[in-house]
């Protein structure tokens, strides 16, 4: 029989094992991990699908993700719900203002023969971070006429073409300044209740470039290619240990030698990997992939 929601509107209620159930997927599917105090997440986030799909309940939803020919697309509508993640321009300041100002003069000064420059945001969500990290490097005046690349990658089919389109609303620019949205935005109609919207201008987009990644899928990471930068922040803290491993390991692999990655304020590489060395900058420590026998490209 199915369930309805009680007089009062409330949700219907999720069961420890179909909570388990789902969490498992979920961890097999992109190595989220949840506590078991995830349960009223699951059960107020998940309850819009189970209705917008017309299912009894909790435990039809679990085979409908597991069995049905739509599952897949689902799971990535599920995870979507279950991770939403705050994201605006210019987020922790201080870490971007040090990879300007220490970070892209070495990477300067590394790849100055070739003339190239790669750097990866590795759980981009909509989009926020691979532009201000474009807009650092147009500002640092030390990559002009290279091919400069900022790929940004998401697990959320929906976050990236947000992503692409590359259009903002008043929340995603509270730590920017007037000048810097003058110089890099263009105002474009689509504001909500008579707000503003502003467009990334064509200079930043034509470097930046987007697609869907599921980080743990080892196979196809190769397609992002070899980067001097990957910014992954505040994206472990949604794997289990085993699972950021398997990220660690791959990013690892896809930095060149003398490359450098960023974690979030809260992360770290403790008991999970001891491959990169740690750099210490004015104001933040990096990881950096040590530079092997053949030189930097070896």
């Amino acid at each position: 029989m199915k369930r309805t929601r009680d007089d009062f509107g409330s949700p219907w209620r999720i069961r420890p094992d179909e909570f388990r159930l789902l969490r498992d997927a979920f961890n097999e599917y992109a190595g989220l991990h949840f506590d078991d105090d995830a349960a009223y997440l699951f059960e107020r986030r998940l309850c819009e699908r189970v209705e917008a799909l017309d299912l009894a309940g909790f435990d039809d939803y679990y085979k409908y993700l597991r069995f049905n020919l739509r599952g897949r697309s689902e799971m990535e509508e599920a995870v979507e719900l279950l991770t939403t993640k705050e994201t605006y321009f210019f987020r922790q300041e201080y870490q971007l203002r040090a990879f300007r100002d220490e970070l892209l003069p070495r990477l300067w000064e590394a790849n100055r023969t070739k003339r190239r420059l790669s750097v990866w945001s590795a759980g981009c969500s909509t989009g926020e971070e691979v532009y201000s990290i474009a807009i650092l490097i147009e500002q640092s005046g030390l990559f002009d006429g290279w091919d400069v690349r900022v790929i940004g990658s998401d697990l959320s089919r929906r976050s990236v073409a947000r992503a692409r389109a590359g259009i903002y609303r008043g929340a995603s620019f509270r730590a920017t300044s007037d000048v810097e949205r003058a110089a890099f935005f263009t105002e474009v109609p689509g504001g909500e209740r008579g707000g503003r919207a502003y467009q990334v201008n064509d200079e930043i987009r034509r470097r930046c470039h987007f697609g869907q990644l599921n980080l743990l899928d080892t196979s196809t990471a190769p397609i992002v290619g070899r980067v001097d930068a990957i910014f992954c922040r505040n994206v472990l803290i949604y794997f289990d240990v085993q699972s950021r491993r398997r990220v660690i390991d791959m990013l690892y692999d896809r930095l060149f030698p003398g490359g450098y990655l960023m974690l979030g304020h809260s992360e770290s590489l403790l008991n999970v990997s001891t491959a990169f060395e740690l750099v210490h900058l004015t104001e933040d420590l990096v990881y950096r992939r040590p530079v092997g026998v053949g030189g930097r490209r070896g």
